[in-house]
């Protein structure tokens, strides 16, 4: 399901780091609260991150061993700590000029399996984009627990928990996140929902999310895809107005167009899989005509 992250203010900001760090002695590098200034938010710009992989320890690396069977030599994998990832991408994000009104996180926030402690270190590592003013929106990917993620966000009203879809409108499109789950499964009610809401609002360009791959992955290391990826396409491929559909999942920066759709496979922001594979996020600014990804 999609979650939302709101901005918030300086005080709400002390009360929550408080409360969501729960008395951990480790400050990651780097972090500090944002300047009082709130710079300028661009309504049609959006920050795609996917696949943080944040741990509750945020001294935790990813040691870039060998996967079986893999054609990369030893030595060509580098390890990276996720954590410190996600703060340069912060970083990033906020030297930008203006800053984007939103930031998606496209599946696979967590490490491990998803656990309360992994949730609230990733709430805490985002907090000075929510600060600035972003917005945050957050889909599951299988190494995600909906439900506690959703216990972790003392905001979250109760009667959004068990929303498995959701639409953000922006001026010239209109992003609908999908939910996935844990197995690749989007499933007959979600994609009549997908549907439904694409035929609905059918006056703007639709650009599609969910963590998993529409097909398997056709890069160094195959990865299981959507396992109703077909059903998927078909549905895209019937609405002319369906423009892209972009997922996470399988850790490759790939592009390509079927039946006039796009479709984005995002980078890792924080779990990189050695040389040839980038590690970064994207920059996407959307006009009347048209949306331009850069590669960070």
């Amino acid at each position: 399901m999609p979650v939302t992250l709101p901005p918030i203010t300086r005080r709400r900001f002390a009360s929550q780091s408080l409360a969501l760090i729960g008395g951990s002695a480790f400050t990651s590098p780097d972090f500090h609260a944002a300047d009082l200034t709130q710079p300028t938010l661009a309504p049609n710009r959006v920050a795609l991150l996917a696949d943080t992989h944040i741990s509750a320890d945020p001294r935790t690396s990813y040691p870039g061993t060998q996967w079986p069977g893999s054609p990369v030599k030893d030595g060509e994998h580098e390890s990276v700590n996720m954590a410190e990832c996600l703060v340069e991408v912060r970083k990033q994000v906020l030297e930008l000029n203006p800053l984007p009104a939103h930031l998606i996180i496209n599946g696979d926030c967590a490490h491990s399996r998803g656990t309360k402690a992994e949730y609230r270190e990733i709430v805490r590592l985002v907090e000075p984009l929510r600060e600035a003013g972003i917005t945050i929106h957050v889909t599951i990917g299988n190494h995600d627990n909906r439900e506690h993620l959703w216990e972790t966000l003392p905001w979250l009203k109760k009667e959004r928990m068990g929303i498995q879809a959701d639409m953000i409108q922006l001026p010239h499109a209109n992003l609908l996140l999908l939910d996935s789950g844990r197995k690749g499964i989007l499933g007959e009610a979600q994609l009549t929902w997908l549907a439904n809401e694409l035929d609905a609002h059918a006056d703007k360009p639709a650009l599609i999310f969910a963590h998993f791959n529409p097909y398997p992955n056709r890069g160094i290391r195959p990865i299981k895809g959507l396992r109703d990826g077909s059903d998927l396409i078909k549905l895209l491929s019937e609405r002319k107005h369906a423009k892209a559909y972009f997922c996470g999942h399988t850790h490759e920066w790939q592009f390509e167009r079927q039946s006039d759709v796009h479709f984005v496979n995002q980078p890792a922001a924080g779990y990189y899989f050695g040389k040839g594979h980038a590690n970064g996020w994207l920059d996407m600014t959307i006009t009347e005509n048209d949306a331009t990804l850069e590669l960070r």
